[in-house]
């Protein structure tokens, strides 16, 4: 609403109707909006879009749900990454498109490389999709059009063996996904949906908000924290169960 009157009052100043925006005033403070809380996907909803996704694309839910990989992460994932052994996965490109929709190589958002953990049910995935699909080496500049041509070999791929590219994607694989799967098609249910989902679950397990802010990328926990915190509410259940514990065990020690 603030947006809608400020814009008013700047049309009458073009229209000489009045000399200054009051909106822009050092004494108007511009008022805060609620952020709208997020609501996660449910796993039932994570699997029926996997689902209905075309088999070659269904890894990127595995990816994003399972590694919590930003969707251009997701397309630059290779195999290089991923370190079984370990229970690892390195995120360390993404694949960028350019408004001349020409594609670069370039660093993670913010560009920062980090790790996250490769739980079990994703690496028989990975595994079994790459035995489907096998790897695809794709040449791309790095970072800028014209940057050193870069050759890496590509989990995930178009059946033309090039990079995914995510105006595709987007039109015409995922948001028929979210048709057939009875999912509204919003902004809110994006890729970023299975990111979400991540977190969500992350964090109803008791993991902490720093190790989740590491895993999503995030420069700042305190965002995490904030994108979150509502997600968190049966902290205090659980807090209460754990004095009540360490009490009745003091207890029950005293009585021996």
């Amino acid at each position: 609403m603030f947006a809608n009157v400020s814009t008013v009052f700047t049309a009458a100043v073009d229209d000489e109707l009045i000399p200054k925006n009051p909106c822009k005033a050092p004494s108007v403070r511009k008022p805060r909006s609620d952020p709208k809380k997020l609501v996660p996907w449910t796993s039932k909803r994570v699997l029926a879009v996997r689902d209905a996704l075309p088999d070659r694309y269904q890894i990127v839910v595995w990816l994003g749900a399972g590694l919590v990989l930003r969707q251009g992460e997701i397309f630059g994932l290779s195999p290089d990454d991923i370190d079984f052994d370990a229970s690892e996965v390195h995120v360390r490109r993404q694949v960028k498109l350019f408004s001349s929709n020409r594609q670069v190589f370039g660093l993670p958002k913010g560009r920062k490389t980090r790790k996250v953990p490769l739980p079990d049910a994703v690496a028989d995935a990975i595994t079994a999709y790459m035995t489907a699909h096998p790897p695809v080496e794709v040449t791309r500049p790095w970072m800028t059009i014209d940057g050193k041509p870069t050759t890496v070999s590509l989990l995930l791929t178009t059946r033309e063996k090039g990079a995914m590219n995510c105006n595709y994607f987007n039109t015409y694989l995922w948001r028929p996904a979210l048709e057939r799967a009875g999912v509204p098609d919003l902004r809110e249910n994006g890729c970023h949906a299975l990111r979400h989902f991540f977190a969500s679950t992350a964090l109803h397990e008791g993991e902490t908000i720093k190790a989740v802010s590491e895993y999503l990328g995030h420069a700042d926990p305190g965002f995490t924290l904030r994108t979150y915190t509502h997600l968190m509410e049966g902290s205090s259940e659980r807090t209460r169960r754990a004095i009540d514990t360490a009490f009745l065990g003091e207890d029950e020690e005293g009585d021996e």
